[in-house]
């Protein structure tokens, strides 16, 4: 099976090396059967990818430890749903999902716009063909997760942070995002080679790139609440140099995504929308670099390899072809519409995208200058979460702030005095909730305040804009509320996706209280109103860990709320101990009660780490507030379609 698996890697990488030579040379001389014979290879080789992976998840599924990578990543007493997520748990087949996602979606994009790339944009195939290229050349000579040895009698197990129900699902997503941002950034250059760089790119990925957007978005969520439950520290996000690395692609996209409205509505910003999906991309394979390479110390990073310098050296090879195509097609680029006023919703769009390109400028600059500081002074410095924290709200607060005041402007321009007039509304709401957040207490925090009174704004502006638009709809079709709303979202589904994505802020961790006590059987500990005390602890034995649990009686102005269960595994094969901890969700006072269990001493004592998290849910509830408004964006919108059809192709770049 191994050799099957390694001569499937070698096909797909000799398919892919055809589809960026015959691609290649069928775009130079508009030669079409040769087109559609690289498109084809593409294919194939998405199909081959298909078998080599087929063949990993068999060898993990049947416990096959003559394979190297089989007996590194799993063992024989590992669940069975976890000996799967030992595909990606590694780098060799981290790779390998790399590749498979990367000829899936590629296959698939030029599939369906087969028409379009052969009319006007052949250099995506061979652009594509590129990246599988090179993916597929570490896979089948540099890092292969085909070697095989002599079987031993038990495998070295799976890392036990990632035997979590999130990690079957994080990864891929994080992964999908990454790969998918290779659909826009092909499409791009395969417009600026072809010498057209108009709407049709756009429309043709638009959704491709809020697939990636979103999948990235869902995953680093997913991230968030796998360390929220699985590392134990009681946070969700620390400013891990891999948690930075989805977070910077993220945002970038983010940006691009706003700004290509603009080009759209407008002609605009087209040299800044080239720059934003060659910068999404750069990002997304540095975010595989700071994985994969063994560069950084991080709970996320799972592997040590020898590969950083090839994807170091493509990240620079794709930088300077990126930059290289720009500089060329500059004159193709430019247009002679302007910005007409700085009050306009053109502008608010720019300001967004400013806003969102410093704060990722910023968190890279924090990723790569302990990097640079150890390779020009031998000594790394760190930069920790403070640095992070406070650009976050120099950038970010603004950048909310400006997310209610974006929908309330016109385009071309808006008279001062009519945005004021709109802005009062949202205003005073938002003051209302600051000063009732003050008489609450809960005005220890400024920066906190100061996000949540934004956070009032933002919320009143948007609804702000559901009513006026709701109105204007029921004027117009003579319908009633319901439906004059479900038309005005129907006729603006990525506008109003949009809102809805933009409809919760988060600042809760502001306000949280932590409290350690070492308890005896039968002693209380006090927190945040609810008292803890200890019953003793429990030992027990499954098929591949052990784990002991200090068992906690919550109780609330007398008033039993439970037994809460905290702890650790220990994972004999693997050599590691996880946290395991205790978490209680009170919905009413939208807070949780988060339980480790720090130390267990042999006298039967234990100390107990308690933290009290408000509103810490409301994070896992704007996920499906997220999801739900970018299935809205990402909806059909044949009116736009038509709309965009109209306005003609331009005349080619001479």
């Amino acid at each position: 099976m191994a050799d099957l698996g390694r001569a499937a890697l070698i096909v797909a990488f000799g398919l892919a090396l055809y589809a960026v030579v015959a691609g290649g040379l069928a775009a130079y001389d508009g030669r079409r059967r040769l087109h559609e014979s690289a498109r084809n290879a593409l294919v194939g080789a998405f199909a081959a990818t298909v078998v080599a992976a087929f063949v990993l998840l068999h060898a993990f599924n049947a416990r096959d430890f003559t394979f190297t990578y089989v007996a590194d990543h799993s063992s024989r007493k590992l669940p069975f749903p976890y000996s799967w997520t030992g595909f990606w748990g590694g780098q060799e087949g981290s790779l390998l999902l790399w590749l498979f996602v990367l000829t899936g979606l590629g296959s698939l994009a030029v599939t369906l716009n087969r028409d379009l790339i052969r009319r006007l944009l052949p250099w995506t195939v061979p652009v594509l063909g590129g990246v599988a290229t090179f993916f597929a050349f570490l896979l089948a000579f540099v890092s292969s997760p085909f070697q095989v040895q002599a079987a031993p009698l038990d495998g070295a197990g799976l890392n036990p942070s990632l035997q979590n129900p999130y990690m079957m699902i994080h990864p891929p997503l994080l992964y999908l995002g990454y790969v998918g941002l290779t659909i826009p950034f092909a499409f791009a250059a395969g417009a600026l080679l072809s010498g057209r760089f108009d709407e049709a790119w756009i429309v043709a990925t638009r959704r491709w790139t809020l697939l990636a957007w979103t999948a990235l978005g869902i995953g680093i969520l997913l991230g968030a609440k796998w360390a929220y439950e699985e590392v134990g520290w009681g946070g969700y996000y620390a400013w891990d140099p891999v948690e930075n690395a989805a977070l910077m692609p993220w945002l970038a996209s983010t940006a691009f995504l706003h700004s290509v409205m603009v080009q759209e509505k407008k002609n605009m910003l087209r040299v800044w929308n080239a720059i934003l999906v060659s910068l999404a991309f750069c990002l997304s394979l540095f975010g595989t670099f700071l994985t994969r390479s063994g560069v950084i110390s991080s709970i996320h990073s799972f592997t040590q390899s020898s590969i950083g310098p090839w994807l170091l050296g493509f990240i620079a090879v794709v930088a300077a072809f990126s930059t290289v195509l720009i500089f060329w097609r500059l004159p193709l680029l430019r247009t002679k519409t302007r910005l007409e006023s700085l009050a306009s919703r053109e502008a608010a769009f720019l300001y967004n995208n400013l806003l969102l390109v410093a704060l990722t400028l910023t968190v890279l600059w924090g990723v790569a200058f302990p990097l640079l500081s150890e390779l020009v002074r031998g000594e790394r410095i760190t930069v920790g979460p403070p640095y992070f924290n406070f650009f976050l709200r120099v950038l970010g607060l603004p950048l909310l702030l400006l997310m209610g005041i974006g929908p309330l402007v016109a385009w071309r321009r808006t008279s001062l005095r009519a945005l004021g007039a709109s802005l009062i509304g949202p205003t005073v709401f938002a003051l209302v909730c600051g000063i009732a957040l003050v008489a609450l207490g809960a005005g220890s925090s400024k920066p906190g305040l100061v996000a949540y009174t934004f956070c009032a704004f933002v919320l009143a502006a948007i609804a702000l804009e559901f009513i006026r638009g709701t109105r204007a709809r029921r004027a117009l079709d003579r319908s009633s509320w319901p439906a004059a709303f479900s038309s005005l979202v129907g006729r603006n589904r990525r506008r109003y996706g949009g809102y809805i994505v933009h409809a919760v802020g988060i600042a809760a961790g502001a306000y949280g209280s932590t409290k350690v006590q070492k308890l005896e059987p039968g002693q209380t500990m006090r927190i945040g109103g609810y008292d803890l005390r200890y019953l003793g602890s429990v030992v027990r034995n499954e098929p591949n860990r052990t784990e002991i649990r200090a068992r906690l009686a919550v109780s609330r102005d007398g008033q039993s709320l439970g037994t809460y269960l905290a702890g650790k595994n220990d994972y004999p094969v693997e050599g590691q101990v996880s946290n395991e901890v205790g978490i209680r969700t009170d919905w009413l006072r939208a807070q949780d009660l988060f339980l480790i269990g720090d130390q267990f001493n042999n006298d039967g004592s234990v100390v107990i780490k308690a933290l009290v998290n408000p509103l810490v849910d409301l994070i896992w509830l704007a996920g499906f507030v997220f999801l739900l408004g970018s299935l809205v964006a990402m909806w059909p919108d044949e009116r736009e379609q038509r709309r965009l059809a109209r306005r003609g192709a331009p005349v080619p770049a001479t």
